[in-house]
């Protein structure tokens, strides 16, 4: 196979490993004891009255599937939102859509669809909650003296300006009533279980999907912070700038903390995150026979210039080839342009830049770059993100293409669908961040 075979061939057995039929089964099971294990917890099928499941995020309703492929009939009722595009089929369990990254109206209905159902969970029923990224949208509530347009915007600066996951969901979560462990006001007296495939650097449980069952030490002063780090004071909705002007005071009540009496009945635990992705990729590779030069899980940063930097450490890599480096994690990009593209594609096409700029014939190393998002999609495309080659910089000159007039207009996609290069999976049923997969030959 090609290289760039490879690459993709690494990418689908990262993704492979990270689906929640997989992962499901070694934290959810019923022994021959008719005994129901959950994580460490366990109860006799005799003695449960109820079981409730819900979800949110673009891996839920593929989790869902999975527990009911376990629970069957004994789920008394369930309801998962999920993204456009990324439902299954699903039995005694409803699963609706809706829009992701910037929230929509059916956001909105599916989240109080959730609630009105935990407001039938009675004091020791159980309570599955099915949590992966993509549920800080898809999980929206209204709180009082906002609204959905105002919510709309604000997602779609924090989006805009460069800023990081936990950053944004700092926000989100003071702007509502169901994140930062509210979400557990609801049914309170039951016992909670959520699964959690975490799509976050360091999987820190307060910022994957802003935290619905976990306590959050963020505050409303964080908030104001990040805003006017990102210079944004007067580009948010009055509304929103006034109700955390207002929290910052106390006029409004913050989000859950540790101390709070809700956390005390739930347990909540990562059955998946990008570590285990990148080492079944690692396998994979040095069984096609690649020396493994580096494999993290903490790639943050700037797009373009993590880009650059790869690229210009591959130029000079004079270690055991062909070598393969992984890397899993979710960098960032400010958008000054109206293109059409996503993280990844900015990331590939800052690489095809530096490649095309220095001359990929100009030194030994053949050089194959994959950034890609392990659910499928990079932002509002239809592609999981790209790959670039020798092949890539040559198409490029053939066709004329100014790469940089595409980089500046945050265009990757409109470039990468012209030049080859796009990578489209389409939706995968998980999400553990991106990949980042670089051959060396």
């Amino acid at each position: 196979m090609s290289a760039r075979e490879n690459a993709i061939q690494l990418f689908n057995t990262a993704v492979a490993a990270v689906q929640p039929q997989k992962l499901i089964p070694d934290h959810l099971f019923i022994d021959d004891a008719q005994q129901l294990h959950i994580f460490d917890q366990s109860f006799s099928l005799n003695e449960i009255q109820n079981i409730y499941l819900i979800g949110s995020g673009k891996a839920s309703a593929a989790m869902a599937k999975a527990v009911q492929d376990i629970l069957g009939d004994l789920i008394t009722a369930g309801l998962v939102v999920t993204k456009y595009g990324h439902s299954v089929s699903l039995k005694k369990i409803i699963c609706l859509e809706a829009a992701h990254p910037v929230p929509d109206q059916q956001g909105i209905e599916a989240t109080m669809a959730t609630i009105q159902l935990l407001k039938q969970v009675k004091k020791n029923d159980l309570v599955i909650c099915l949590v992966s990224g993509g549920a800080s949208s898809l999980w929206v509530d209204i709180p009082t003296g906002l609204s959905l347009a105002a919510i709309q915007l604000t997602f779609q600066l924090l989006l805009n300006s460069g800023a990081s996951i936990d950053e944004m969901n700092t926000i989100r979560k003071h702007l509502s009533d169901v994140k930062g462990g509210q979400l557990l006001q609801y049914a309170p007296d039951a016992h909670w279980f959520s699964f959690i495939i975490s799509d976050v650097p360091d999987n820190d449980l307060a910022v994957i999907a802003s935290g619905p069952t976990v306590p959050d030490q963020s505050t409303f002063d964080d908030c104001l912070s990040i805003i006017t780090k990102y210079d944004l004071s007067d580009k948010l909705p009055n509304s929103v700038y006034q109700r955390l002007v207002d929290g910052c005071k106390g006029i409004i009540q913050d989000s859950y903390k540790k101390q709070h009496p809700v956390f005390e009945r739930v347990i909540n635990q990562i059955i998946g995150n990008n570590l285990i992705a990148l080492k079944a990729a690692e396998s994979k590779a040095i069984e096609l026979g690649y020396h493994i030069s580096t494999i993290s899980s903490s790639l943050t940063g700037d797009a373009e210039k993590v880009g650059r930097s790869l690229i210009d450490f591959c130029k000079s890599y004079q270690g055991v080839k062909p070598a393969c480096i992984l890397l899993g994690g979710e960098t960032t990009v400010k958008v000054t342009g109206n293109g059409i593209g996503g993280r990844n594609q900015q990331m590939a096409l800052t690489a095809l830049d530096q490649l095309a700029t220095v001359g990929e014939n100009n030194f030994s190393n053949k050089i194959t770059f994959l950034s890609a998002g392990t659910d499928g999609t990079d932002g509002p495309t239809d592609a999981a993100g790209a790959i670039v080659d020798r092949d890539t910089v040559s198409k490029t000159s053939e066709l004329k293409l100014d790469i940089a007039k595409y980089l500046l207009n945050n265009d990757a996609y409109t470039f990468f669908s012209q030049s080859g290069g796009l990578l489209k999976t389409g939706a995968t049923q998980t999400n553990v961040m991106d990949l980042v997969i670089l051959l060396i030959e």
